[in-house]
């Protein structure tokens, strides 16, 4: 209530001082401390518009009572791409902002969905997620980081014999197999995009006769990624969470982990000394297959039915300015979306520099499958010793049954 009244407040002041406001939506919590400094500069900066950051709004709620939020500013995935999809965002191939994107980047917006003559979503960031390793023990081992399958085994074998395990596994938490096990293990093996668009053409026909299905094309990688995780995991990676592998890695129970960047603040809390590296997952044996995973970090939209659209687009231009995203990334560990973006120093994150320049990345299979296809589980179940094949074929039929419905 309190936060309500001192937003309310804020709303009228900015009004009695004849300022436009502008209702900024932030998805990501561990963002709000800097975008709230970034809108008390904005605002101390000029006086034709107040931004007022809203946090708390439900999206579906405001889009349907046609009072969404002005400016939003959020993780872009499939869901977010509906509002896109049916019309319910601007514009904005017209600003500058749009010009400086780099098409690799917003190519990863049209992966979900377009509007026809539109560019509605600007990225901001980008994060680049692969296996994340303890470089202590690679080197004191003398293991190198492994850049094919048959490496990535004799790797996990290596680490076995000294006594330390190769992954630490969360299997408790489905969220965490599916961002990294089963994510990593499709892309280092499939071309994501490429496989959705077809799943999207044949809708209804996925089965046991279509030429591409979960079964068919995922068959291999999935096959993998339980092997990894059967034979080269704690032995408890049943029972682990998402915070006991944070902590289990940062006391060096194991040399590698497939988490994003996500997990380096975390891991920091218990060892902020901790030498870690990243490297993509490598399930060929061909180093050119090697890519990473990525997904859109933040998005920038503004609704149709935005009454301070040229307020918003104001404050849009304002984020954008090269010293603002800079800044963001290095704080949040992302990866610039624009031509004229810092490249990244973070030791912790360089191992994927050169895939993301190159565009050697795939956004993550798990997020392509609406949610209501429960892929987290069905990867979860796998990487506990599920049938792989019956598993995926499961998955063919949710698909059919779901495409039918829309």
């Amino acid at each position: 209530m309190a936060v309500a009244a001192t937003t309310f407040a804020g709303c009228a002041t900015a009004g009695a001082r004849g300022a436009e406001t502008v209702r900024f939506h932030l998805s990501k919590p561990e963002a709000i401390p800097y975008f709230r400094d970034l809108i008390s500069q904005y605002n101390s900066s000029q006086s034709d518009v107040r931004v007022v950051l809203d946090t708390s709004s439900n999206l579906q709620a405001g889009f349907l009572r046609n009072n969404p939020p002005d400016l939003g500013l959020l993780n872009y995935n499939m869901e977010m791409a509906r509002f896109m999809e049916r019309g319910a965002l601007s514009d904005l191939s017209d600003m500058p902002e749009a010009d400086r994107i780099l098409p690799e980047v917003q190519d990863l917006v049209d992966q979900y969905a377009t509007y026809p003559g539109r560019t509605s979503v600007l990225p901001y960031s980008v994060m680049a997620a692969s296996v994340i390793y303890n470089v202590e023990i690679f080197e004191s081992l003398g293991v190198e980081v492994p850049q094919t399958w048959d490496e990535l085994i004799a790797a996990c074998e290596a680490f076995q014999e000294a006594g330390i395990d190769p992954f630490y596994g969360t299997f408790k938490d489905p969220w965490t197999v599916a961002q990294g096990w089963f994510d990593y293990s499709v892309g280092g093996m499939v071309d994501v995009a490429a496989f959705y668009d077809e799943m999207n053409e044949l809708g209804t026909e996925v089965g046991p006769d279509s030429d591409v299905s979960f079964e068919k094309t995922l068959g291999e990688p999935t096959t993998r990624m339980q092997e990894l995780a059967e034979n080269y995991t704690n032995a408890d990676a049943a029972s682990r969470g998402y915070g006991d592998g944070n902590l289990a890695f940062a006391q060096g129970e194991a040399a590698m982990y497939l988490q994003g960047p996500w997990a380096f603040g975390e891991i920091a809390k218990t060892n902020p000394d901790l030498e870690l590296g990243t490297f993509p997952l490598p399930m060929t044996d061909d180093p050119a297959d090697l890519e990473v995973r990525v997904n859109i970090d933040l998005a920038a939209w503004i609704p149709e039915a935005s009454r301070h659209k040229e307020a918003a687009r104001s404050f849009l231009s304002y984020l954008f300015q090269p010293d603002v995203m800079d800044a963001y990334n290095a704080a949040q560990l992302g990866y610039g979306t624009t031509t004229d973006a810092a490249p990244v120093t973070d030791p912790r994150i360089l191992g994927m520099k050169e895939y993301f320049d190159e565009a050697r990345f795939y956004q993550g299979a798990s997020k392509a499958i609406p949610l209501t296809i429960p892929t987290e589980n069905y990867m979860q179940a796998v990487a506990l010793g599920a049938d792989v094949e019956s598993t995926l074929r499961v998955m063919d039929a949710d698909w059919a049954r779901l495409a039918l419905r829309q």
